[in-house]
């Protein structure tokens, strides 16, 4: 997926912004976007390595048929529309961190610190993490966490950084299927290699035959185990295979290059849950003709958000987006009328899109 000026992981300088966007799924880049047709300043954050959140990664090539306008669209072919849009506004991604403190200083700013050591503050925050931060489950063997980033992958990782090397995808889900056919249909890893605790997957059964195929064809292995332990090169700087239990008995070696284990997502509300706003049912409070929270400047839209009636619809969120924009912009600028304007007729916003004099869509 493309991204939109995505931003290394650390900074030591604190950003200063209008607002900062907590999540980067459909909702938070709706809301970015929104913010910009009101010339409010964003940042936004995301504990993914990449934009769109739960769209991408939970049903990135499914189907969704309830977006205004779109009558079908991948997760992913939404998240790039999404992307486009708000391409005009050049806000910035910080990617692959997720903010752990939020506190109001004496000027009435708050100030955000990620897990990278990034700080902003900020005049706003909108908080649109959808049902939490996506945090891929581990594979817990002792040592193993010292190789995450070099060997140990658990997000999408570049093709050109596997070229070559003996691959292992761990996993029995249609993410670990997909990735490891992936792999094996580009034609660049020296080998591919599927590793699952059993024979039985968790997937659709056209990815079973593609992956039965491909293994017939003999494009990638199959290997049935638990990982139990692993092996390093003399100097400890490598990792150099898996130690598989086969069963009660026996062990096996499994030698590897890169190991990308994909055994699932589990969404975590985190430090959110932490910061002393209002919930009710793991879900934040807000008004609903604001979707402010009980804490002044603090908004939050989207799955995350709760009010009588509240509907977990992308539709919902997208108009959540809407009234939060207006809200921040009516709170940051108070001596300034709002005016509805329409980018059907606005030179103004039309300016702002990029698209003065020529005729503009809505």
């Amino acid at each position: 997926m493309p991204g939109l000026n995505a931003l290394p992981a650390s900074g030591s300088d604190p950003v200063p912004t209008d607002v900062v966007i907590i999540g980067a799924g459909p909702v938070g880049l709706f809301q970015a976007f929104q913010l910009g047709l009101q010339e409010v300043s964003c940042q936004i954050v995301d504990a993914l390595p990449h934009a769109g959140g739960q769209c991408v990664e939970l049903y990135a090539d499914k189907p969704i048929y309830d977006v205004p306008g779109i009558p079908v669209c991948s997760g992913r072919e939404l998240a790039e529309r999404l992307l486009l849009q708000l391409a005009p506004f050049r806000t910035p991604l910080h990617l692959g961190q997720q903010v752990e403190s939020l506190a109001q200083l004496g000027d009435g700013r708050w100030r955000l610190q990620t897990s990278s050591g990034r700080v902003f503050l900020a005049r706003a925050v909108i908080i649109a993490a959808g049902v939490g931060a996506f945090v891929p489950r581990r594979l817990v063997l002792d040592g193993l966490s010292a190789f995450e980033g070099r060997q140990v992958h658990y997000h999408a990782v570049e093709l050109e950084r596997l070229k070559d090397q003996r691959v292992v995808v761990q996993g029995g889900d249609e993410a670990a299927l997909e990735t490891a056919l992936q792999l094996a249909g580009s034609g660049q890893c020296a080998s591919v290699t599927l590793l699952h605790r059993n024979s039985k997957f968790k997937a659709e059964p056209a990815l079973e035959q593609a992956l039965q195929q491909a293994v017939a064809e003999g494009k990638l292995a199959l290997r049935t185990g638990q990982p139990v332990g692993l092996l390093q090169s003399a100097d400890g700087q490598r990792l150099t295979a898996l130690e598989l239990a086969v069963d009660d008995e026996h062990t096996e070696t499994l030698v590897l290059d890169a190991l990308l284990p994909r055994l699932g997502l589990s969404p975590k509300l985190g430090p959110i849950a932490d910061w002393g706003l209002a919930m009710e049912r793991k879900l934040l409070t807000v008004d609903p003709a604001t979707l402010a929270t009980d804490l002044a400047g603090v908004y939050a839209v989207g799955d995350i958000c709760h009010y009588p009636g509240k509907r977990k619809l992308l539709l919902c969120g997208f108009h959540e987006a809407t009234l939060a924009a207006f809200a921040v912009a009516a709170r940051l600028r108070p001596e300034q009328r709002q005016l509805l304007q329409y980018t059907t007729t606005s030179p103004r916003l039309h300016e702002l899109l990029g698209v003065a004099g020529t005729s503009a869509r809505t």
